[in-house]
């Protein structure tokens, strides 16, 4: 399984080139899964759902399933989450988009919008293989890539991972 992620600052466009990438690598053939950090506490269940009352009696794992798709909900209970431990809870594809966890150590593409004001991420961030960018980036050490062009970002990651080219059509 092949990694890449996507870091930067909120507002920068992660979501947004993650989006324009996943069908890009999966016309490529790829098997594609995401992992998404969020920052603060979130839930995927609502008040009055069954799922929601098993976990507020106690519950430590909800597993919901339909015809169509399941979903496991697991309480941390305040024990911050293994980055590396999220990867055994996926099944075996080709590529794992990761949105986030900027400090994780794993490749990843920053996401850089000067506009933000907010300070690169890669003078100090060994991990970032390339920057996306809506500007030019004087004094950047690795790969600028243009964030309009998620095309040629997928292709150069691709490059980078070493996952096989496009499959030619008849």
């Amino acid at each position: 399984m092949k990694v890449l992620g996507l870091a930067g600052w909120s507002g920068s466009g992660k979501t947004t080139l993650l989006l324009a990438l996943l069908p890009l690598f999966r016309a490529r053939g790829l098997t594609v899964s995401t992992i998404k950090h969020a920052h603060h506490g979130f839930d995927l269940d609502r008040p009055g759902k069954d799922s929601f009352r098993h976990r507020a009696a106690g519950a430590h794992e909800v597993l919901v399933a339909s015809e169509t798709r399941w979903a496991l909900l697991h309480e941390n209970a305040g024990e911050a989450m293994d980055f590396a431990d999220l990867f055994t809870h996926l099944s075996p594809v080709d590529l794992v988009l990761v949105e986030g966890f900027k400090r994780a150590p794993y490749p990843k593409i920053e996401v850089f919008r000067p506009a933000l004001g907010k300070p690169p991420l890669w003078p100090e961030e060994p991990d970032i293989v390339a920057v996306a960018s809506d500007a030019a980036l004087p004094g950047c050490d690795r790969p600028l890539l243009a964030l309009d062009a998620p095309g040629t970002i997928a292709h150069w990651a691709a490059q980078h991972l070493g996952l096989p080219a496009p499959a030619q059509s008849a």
